[in-house]
């Protein structure tokens, strides 16, 4: 549905596929945006996290004087979980962010686009996947694009538009038309490895990993360099303990086998501590101890 002499389509409906720590971020800022959103996962359970993730983020923001009951109260009823994938393709925009693997990403677009005609933007909430791979899974690439969001979503202003090779004018322009809509600063980029924010922010923890590696100077201390030194909200390693050192680990994987540069290539830290199950924030162990608050390992 295009909006008359708009070049942009009319959004009304918004599908966000998975309800983790990004996915349940962006449902919440689309619901507040004003949008109708649907929220999936494959379990309720999974559904009923995400949702309960909304509620607590709702509430500090009501403690902090951001929000108002109203507000809260408006978001929530914009919001409806389900567990029916087939439920979201009647959505205008789907959001997807589902885990860091193509195939996966693939076979969502396939079965969203078999179960329904209408005629929907395929978005992927990616941090480094082709958008272009993507796209070779649907019969409209045109209507597929990079929305790559940044933890924790409600607050984090940027969104990175990412375009594909085949990715329409119309499509960009009602993607950052939402974007707007949602408060964010869209950026737009090409279609390359790690994009903009990816392959700047992961060289960057990966070198501070190498310093924590070689005994440099302490997780605290490497974070805050780039906190005070260079004005980061949040240092590197601090970061990458919230996105997960497993994720960190495929990003980086992934960056050094297409880019094909050392500054790429994952520390043995990162491989030692994945492989003991070390995976930052969500098993409260990585390069803090987040089961004593945050402390130093």
């Amino acid at each position: 549905m295009s909006s008359p002499g708009s070049g942009s389509q009319t959004i009304e409906t918004i599908a966000v596929i998975g309800a983790g720590t990004m996915g349940h971020g962006i449902a919440q800022v689309a619901a507040a945006a004003g949008f109708k959103v649907l929220l999936n996962d494959v379990d309720r359970e999974s559904l009923a996290r995400g949702v309960a993730a909304i509620e607590a983020n709702l509430a500090k923001g009501i403690q902090r004087a951001k929000l108002t009951e109203d507000d809260r109260d408006r978001t929530l009823q914009q919001i409806h979980g389900t567990t029916n994938l087939k439920e979201c393709a009647a959505a205008d925009l789907i959001v997807e962010a589902t885990p860091e693997k193509l195939e996966l990403k693939k076979e969502v677009l396939r079965q969203l686009e078999f179960a329904s005609d209408h005629p929907f933007i395929f978005a992927s909430n990616t941090s480094s996947l082709s958008i272009t791979e993507i796209a070779g899974a649907s019969k409209r690439p045109e209507a597929v694009i990079g929305m790559h969001f940044f933890n924790p979503v409600h607050i984090m202003r940027l969104v990175e538009i990412v375009v594909g090779e085949k990715t329409s004018a119309e499509t960009v322009q009602t993607v950052k038309s939402v974007g707007h809509k949602m408060r964010k600063e869209p950026i737009v980029v090409k279609d390359v490895p790690g994009f903009a924010s990816s392959r700047l922010g992961v060289v960057l923890g990966l070198e501070a990993m190498r310093m924590f590696e070689q005994g440099v100077a302490s997780a605290q201390d490497i974070d805050t360099a780039m906190e005070l030194g260079y004005n980061h909200p949040m240092g590197p390693l601090k970061l990458t303990d919230l996105v997960g050192l497993d994720v960190r680990l495929n990003i980086a994987e992934y960056l050094h086998r297409e880019l094909g540069s050392e500054a790429f290539r994952p520390p043995e830290v990162l491989r030692r501590m994945v492989s003991e199950g070390k995976l930052g924030k969500k098993t409260g162990e990585g390069f803090y101890d987040w089961s004593r608050g945050v402390a130093e390992r």
